[in-house]
């Protein structure tokens, strides 16, 4: 089976256009290599999903015959993610969250001041360490 009918398969990707489109831009490898979407799956083989910033590592177990349902997924594939990959997704979405709400527009007069501070003292140190 097709590397990006795979991916569909086990509902990594939601259209198989666009697990074809994530082969294309080498965010898929097998046993360590990028590949195109017409590579072949076979069994055993180890495959890392860029998606979302998270790389998802998976052990193919079997390979279905179609699209298969949430519960079945377990039965094709072995999820061998390490969970730090899920931690660090996280701290990223609490840091963008922390001060300014995603759609809130331009920073505020405040806002630049308290950067331009930030800037000025990040270059008055490096001042004191090329003396």
């Amino acid at each position: 089976m097709r590397i990006d009918k795979f991916l569909w398969c086990v509902r990594y990707f939601k259209t198989r256009n666009i697990a074809t489109e994530a082969c294309k831009k080498g965010h898929i490898r097998i046993n360590g290599e990028a590949v195109k979407p017409s590579r072949e799956v076979f069994v055993g083989d180890k495959i890392v999903v860029r998606k979302n910033q998270i790389n998802y590592e998976l052990k193919v177990l079997d390979i279905p015959l179609s699209r298969v349902g949430a519960k079945l997924v377990d039965l094709y594939r072995h999820d061998l993610t390490p969970p730090e990959a899920f931690e660090q997704a996280e701290i990223q979405k609490l840091a963008q969250e922390y001060y300014r709400q995603k759609g809130e527009g331009r920073p505020t007069k405040k806002d630049r001041r308290a950067i331009d501070n930030l800037l000025n003292e990040i270059d008055d140190d490096d001042d004191f360490f090329d003396e």
